[in-house]
C-alpha cells in the first residue's frame, strides 16, 4: 500500500487505528480527498484498538455525547447494510444493573442524556408492567427496540436475567447497543481508502515542520524521508499529546491504563443471550484472611482491600454459538506514561473474577481456576478530564485531531472520522460538532456544566 517515491499528501493522517482510519475513510467517502497518507510504525488496527472491547452504546449523561454517539450508530449501520454485514454487528444492548431501589441520579441521567432525542423513550417497568417489555431474544439490531427500558420489580428482572444476584433492584436496559467486530469494521474502511488511491506509511513520525503545507519528517526500517502535507490529522491515539507537541501545543488529555480478561466458558456460566452487562454498585471483594495478609504486603496490590468502585462488566464474547466471554474493570484512575512498559497487573484477572462473580455466582467456579489459554490483556484511555474527545481543529492552522475517546473509540469511530473529515474539507459540521472541540473550554457554562455531572460516562 505504501509507495515511497510518492512523497505529498493532500491530508497526512498520523495513526493508523480505528479512529486515523476513519477520518481517512471518511475524507474519501465524504469527500471524495482520495491522496490522503496514512502513517503509523505499527500494523494498523494492532495498538489500542486491538484491545477495544468492541461494544457501543447511544447511552451518556449528556445530549451532546448521545447525539455523538447516535451518529455514529447510523454511521455503523450504514456500514453493516454496504458490506453485508461484515462487521458482525448485534444488539441486544446494554444492562446497567444496581442494587438501589429506583435511583433517581441514574434515572435523572437518562432523562437528560436523551433530552434532545423523542425517539429514544425512556420505559419504567414497575411490578406489574412485565408485559411490556421485551428481554433481549434475538442478536439482530434491524428492528430491534430504541430507547430505555427501566426493570424496576425483582420478579421481572429474575425472570429476565435468572443467572443474576437475586439481590438486583434496578436494571436500565439501554436499547441501541450491542457489539461489532472493530477489526474487520477497520478492514472494510482501509479497503475503501486504497481504492480511492490513500496510502499506508509504516513509519515513526519524528517532527512536523513549518505551517501548512507542512514537512513530515518520517523515520522506516528503509530510512528517512520528508512528507509534505497540505493538512495533518492527530489521530496518534496514546501518542496524541506527543504529536501535538511537535506542532508546539499541549493538550489536556491523560492516559490512563485498563485491563480486561477474555476466556473460554466452559462452564456455561454466562448466558449467550445475555447482554452486555454492567455491575455499577461499588464493592470490597470478598478475600480471605489469608489473601487479604499476602496483599496487604505488597503496596501496589494493598488497594484492592479497600472499597472498590463499580463499573465491572461481563459480556458473551464472539459468534452466538460461540464459548468465550469478556470481563472489564476501569477501576485504574492513575495517568500512565504509554512510552513506559505496560503497567499489566497480575492479579487483575482474579481480582475482576471476583467481583463479576457478585452478580453471576457462576463465575465462581472460575475463582483460583482460570482456563488455560485465557487472555489477559490492556490498553490506555487517552482521555480529556471531562472524559469528552476532541475533534477539529488544532490551534495550528491546517492541523486538525481526533483522539481522547476513552474507551469509547471503536463505538465513536465513525462519527469521529466523519466530523474530522467534516472539519478538514470545510463541510457541513452537525450541530453536536463544536462542543467536542477545543472551543467547549472557552464556553463557561458548558464545561460548568459539565463538572456538575454526577457521572462522566466511563464504563
Amino acid at each position: 500500500m505504501a509507495n515511497l517515491s510518492e512523497r505529498s499528501a493532500e491530508v497526512a493522517v498520523v495513526g493508523a487505528g480505528i479512529i486515523g482510519i476513519a477520518c481517512a475513510y471518511y475524507l474519501v467517502k465524504q469527500h471524495g480527498i482520495g491522496n490522503v497518507t496514512l502513517i503509523d510504525p505499527r500494523d494498523p488496527m494492532s495498538l489500542t484498538s486491538a484491545q477495544s472491547g468492541e461494544n457501543y452504546r447511544n447511552w451518556w449523561p449528556h445530549p451532546v455525547m448521545t447525539a455523538y454517539t447516535d451518529h455514529s450508530i447510523d454511521l455503523l449501520e450504514a456500514i453493516a447494510r454496504e458490506s453485508g454485514e461484515r462487521i458482525n454487528m448485534t444488539r441486544r444492548g446494554y444492562a446497567l444493573v444496581t442494587r438501589r431501589s429506583l435511583p433517581a441520579d441514574l434515572i435523572d441521567d437518562l432523562h437528560r442524556g436523551y433530552a434532545a432525542s423523542p425517539d429514544q423513550p425512556i420505559r419504567i417497568h414497575e411490578k406489574g408492567s412485565a408485559g411490556a417489555y421485551s428481554p433481549p431474544a434475538s442478536a439482530e439490531w434491524d428492528g430491534a427496540p430504541q430507547g430505555v427500558d427501566v426493570l424496576c420489580d425483582p420478579e421481572l428482572i429474575q425472570a429476565a436475567f435468572p443467572g443474576w444476584a437475586k439481590d438486583i433492584r434496578t436494571v436500565l436496559h439501554i436499547r441501541r447497543a450491542g457489539s461489532i467486530s472493530g477489526q474487520q469494521l477497520g478492514q472494510y474502511m482501509l479497503e475503501t481508502i486504497r481504492e480511492a488511491g490513500g496510502r499506508l506509511i509504516r513509519g515513526e513520525v519524528a517532527a512536523i515542520e513549518g505551517t501548512a503545507p507542512f514537512a513530515l519528517d518520517i523515520r522506516t526500517a528503509d530510512g528517512s524521508f520528508v512528507l509534505r502535507a497540505g493538512k495533518v490529522v492527530n489521530a496518534a491515539g496514546p501518542f496524541f499529546a506527543d504529536v501535538a507537541a511537535m506542532l508546539g501545543e499541549s493538550l489536556p488529555v491523560t492516559c490512563v491504563f485498563q485491563q480486561k480478561i477474555a476466556f473460554e466458558d466452559r462452564e456455561q456460566a454466562i448466558p449467550r443471550n445475555m447482554p452486555f452487562t454492567i455491575d455499577l454498585d461499588g464493592q470490597t471483594i470478598a478475600w480471605s484472611e489469608e489473601e487479604r495478609e499476602i496483599l496487604a504486603g505488597e503496596p501496589e496490590a494493598a488497594k484492592l482491600l479497600q472499597p472498590m468502585p463499580g463499573g465491572i462488566h461481563c459480556r458473551p464474547d464472539g459468534a452466538e454459538d460461540g464459548k468465550w466471554i469478556k470481563l472489564g474493570w476501569a477501576y485504574n484512575e492513575r495517568p500512565t506514561d504509554p512510552h513506559e512498559e505496560d503497567p499489566a497487573d497480575p492479579q487483575f484477572p482474579d481480582s475482576v473474577i471476583r467481583a463479576a462473580s457478585r452478580l453471576h455466582p457462576e463465575l465462581k467456579a472460575y475463582i483460583g481456576r482460570l482456563p488455560r489459554g485465557a487472555h489477559h490483556y490492556g490498553g490506555y484511555y487517552a482521555m480529556t478530564a471531562e472524559n469528552w474527545p476532541l475533534i477539529g481543529p488544532m490551534r495550528t492552522s491546517g492541523a486538525f485531531m481526533a483522539g481522547a475517546l476513552s474507551g469509547f473509540g471503536t463505538m465513536a469511530a465513525c462519527s469521529t472520522g466523519s466530523v474530522c473529515a467534516a472539519w478538514v474539507a470545510g463541510g457541513e459540521l452537525p450541530s453536536y460538532a463544536r462542543p467536542l472541540s477545543l472551543a467547549r473550554y472557552d464556553d463557561a457554562a458548558l464545561m460548568s456544566e459539565l463538572a456538575a455531572l454526577s457521572s462522566r460516562g466511563v464504563l
